[in-house]
């Protein structure tokens, strides 16, 4: 029998391991990684003021400041840039969305360790004491072992293992050459798959869809963050419309109350009839009723502004008031639709979430792939042996490298008919075909979002124009009733009704200069941009430390 010296054997080992740094990290191990700047950062939305140079500089925006509610303060002063800064920093919702590219980072990490070296030691004692029927065989037996090792898991698929398991056995046995006897041996191991589960591609696999999920946590979180900031928007515009409301009730309020003053007047002096009273109280009656109503929707609209900022000293159900600095400014801007869908395209997160997803499912495919063929695996050890009265011998008699063993086995597998591994794979192909044709959906769906919003904002400029147009000949018309009842030509119903007339002209200018805004809201969101001139920068919350960390059960747990 021909002697395989160990050089040989601990060649064959690393060829059969592969000489591409198996133990070694690689940055392909992560794949393909979402680009950070279209994850953390939100651009603002770029909308020329039409009738402005193109390269004209925008006026600066002022710089948000922070918003501290003053402790006793009954009234608190908000600007939009100043409302959007303090959803950032204390939305409950963006601070929970915050959350997830921790949670996915913490995964990523999870799935790298599974490449970490692992140290097992396992300890036996043993005592036998059996009635013999020959004196060859020992009766009783004292056994001791001790196996430390290091199993070091490659990057191709195989575990390297290496171990120096050390024996003490002693005996009664008269014939024992070495009582008590030691060993003490230096193994080396290697059990490497062929084709299923081997190669880099696959075992790397679950840690480059990490490296995605960790991307799809950071777009979804932007995502997020766009919504609400959005919503603030919103909710600020609503908040003023609301109140608007409130300001055109009372001075309709106001309106009837002069109107009634004035015939109770003409009655007095027995100008017109007793009816024409009554019809002005019951004008005044409705106008109280509706100032009721619209108080009643501004207080809504400002609790939910309130449950969006989440500021400190300014709970929903508190006291406090919020005065709206920013007023509308219903400029006309020119909306490039194309320009705007190549934005959107661009920008949108889940136009980013599904191409991410898209890489997710081929290495899904190729992963499929790979479980379809036949599980072959490679096991090949060697071993010095070394044996002696005491341990230092044993250690002597090892490192002289007289004794030697080895062995190669081959084992191969496959489940006749591999269904389950086939219908994998196919599952696997299918899943990305649907994925492609939901990316051309949401394409459309993302240049039919961007149209409405931009014919929204069109409509809505034209109804502005329309709207005042319509407030001051309403304005006129009022004065001329007015004028017409002081000479007994009219009546209180012609005056009341010109006045709900006007009121009507007045909230619907009012409406159209909301829905302006919200117009611009609804281009940004849909683009994936932000209003305002400044760039929003997302920073995800960092893992805690978890040092001294134990777990500590709720009362009431079990």
């Amino acid at each position: 029998m021909h002697t395989i010296r160990p050089a040989a054997l601990a060649a064959l080992i690393l060829l059969t391991a592969g000489c591409a740094q198996p133990f070694d990290r690689a940055p392909r191990d992560m794949g393909l990684h979402g680009p950070d700047g279209r994850l953390r950062h939100i651009k603002p939305l770029a909308l020329p003021r039409l009738g402005q140079p193109e390269d004209a500089a925008p006026a600066p925006e002022p710089a948000p400041r922070a918003v501290v509610v003053e402790p006793g303060a009954g009234v608190v002063p908000l600007t939009i840039e100043a409302a959007r800064a303090a959803a950032l920093e204390n939305n409950l919702d963006v601070r929970v969305s915050l959350l997830a590219p921790a949670i996915a980072a913490e995964a990523l990490s999870q799935e790298e360790a599974a490449f970490e070296a692992v140290f097992r030691i396992r300890a036996i004692a043993q005592q036998t004491d059996r009635p013999t029927f020959s004196e060859l065989q020992d009766a009783q037996q004292e056994f001791q072992s001790l196996n430390p090792s290091l199993t070091i898991p490659t990057r191709l698929g195989g575990d390297f293992t290496l171990a120096a398991p050390f024996t003490r056995n002693q005996t009664n046995n008269p014939f024992a050459t070495l009582d008590p006897a030691f060993t003490q041996d230096l193994e080396l191991s290697l059990s490497q798959p062929l084709l299923r589960g081997a190669g880099r591609r696959a075992t790397t696999a679950p840690l480059r869809i990490a490296a995605l999920d960790h991307s799809l946590a950071a777009a979804r979180t932007k995502l997020e963050v766009t919504a609400q900031l959005a919503a603030v928007d919103r909710a600020y515009w609503r908040l003023y419309a609301n109140r608007q409301v409130v300001e055109v009730r009372i001075a309709q309020r106001d309106l009837a109350r002069a109107q009634l003053e004035r015939a109770q007047r003409q009655f007095a002096a027995q100008r017109i009839a007793e009816l024409e009273v009554l019809r002005a109280q019951s004008g005044l009656a409705d106008r109280a009723e509706a100032i009721i109503v619209a108080r009643s929707a501004a207080a809504a609209s400002e609790r939910e502004l309130k449950r969006l900022l989440n500021l400190p000293g300014l709970p929903i159900d508190g006291p406090q008031s919020i005065d709206l600095v920013s007023e509308p400014d219903p400029a006309l801007y020119d909306a490039n639709a194309s320009q705007l869908i190549e934005t959107a395209l661009a920008s949108r997160m889940e136009m980013l979430e599904l191409e991410l997803q898209l890489a997710q499912d081929l290495i899904r495919i190729e992963l499929a792939e790979n479980r379809a063929l036949p599980d072959v695996t490679l096991d090949a050890l060697y071993r010095i042996n070394g044996l002696g009265g005491n341990h230092g011998q044993a250690l002597e008699i090892m490192a002289e490298n007289n004794f030697e063993d080895w062995r190669l086995g081959l084992t191969a597998s496959m489940p006749i008919g591999n269904e389950a591994a086939l219908a994998g794979l196919r599952r696997s192909v299918i899943t990305r075909l649907q994925r492609i044709a939901t990316v051309q959906a949401r394409e459309r769906t993302i240049r039919q979002e961007v149209m409405q919003a931009v014919d929204d904002m069109a409509s809505s400029w034209q109804r502005v124009l329309a709207a005042r147009e319509r407030v001051a000949l309403a304005t006129r018309t009022l004065r001329a009733e007015e004028r017409q009842f002081e000479v007994g030509r009219g009546t209180s119903t012609d005056v009341l009704d010109a006045a709900a007339r006007l009121a009507d002209a007045q909230l619907s200018e009012l409406s159209a200069i909301v829905d302006y805004q919200l117009a611009q809201v609804a281009i940004a969101q849909a683009t994936g941009t932000l209003l305002g001139q400044a760039r929003v920068s997302i920073e995800p919350t960092q893992a805690p430390e978890l040092s001294g960390w134990r777990y500590r059960p709720r009362a009431g747990t079990r």
